[in-house]
């Protein structure tokens, strides 16, 4: 299987169809699927992901960030907000301090202007795109 990179797309439930068709025009997408995960705080917001052949693509389309998932807790994060949780917690930052990754399942982690933010989230649906 070759090195893939996972996306998601920030959207909303009334956009979520063009955000789908503008993914498949832009991305050989890998397995075929994109997941649409809703936030629990904001039902309307969804974010899609889905994963991409590493180094095939130049650019990302609008409101996509490359994140990383921790498959057994289904955490999903960017590296900046896995930076800014270790500081939170340990006070700085120590790239070998233990993630509590239980606290975090079913989540978003990311950073909005450098402050660190958990979205609770929840699968709404699995597009597979055959």
């Amino acid at each position: 299987m070759p090195d893939t990179q996972l996306l998601c797309t920030f959207t909303y439930q009334s956009r979520v169809e063009n955000t789908i068709a503008e993914i498949v025009d832009n991305y050989e997408v890998s397995q075929n699927r994109v997941f649409v995960l809703q936030n629990l705080r904001e039902p309307e917001e969804l974010f899609c992901t889905y994963n991409i052949e590493k180094g095939e693509y130049s650019s990302y389309l609008d409101k996509t960030i490359s994140i990383h998932r921790k498959r057994e807790t289904n955490t999903l994060y960017t590296i900046n907000a896995l930076n800014q949780l270790i500081i939170h917690l340990n006070g700085e930052l120590d790239k070998s301090f233990p993630i509590p990754w239980k606290e975090y399942k079913n989540s978003l982690l990311v950073t909005d202007d450098g402050e660190f933010q958990k979205i609770d989230t929840q699968l709404e649906d699995i597009i597979n795109l055959e």
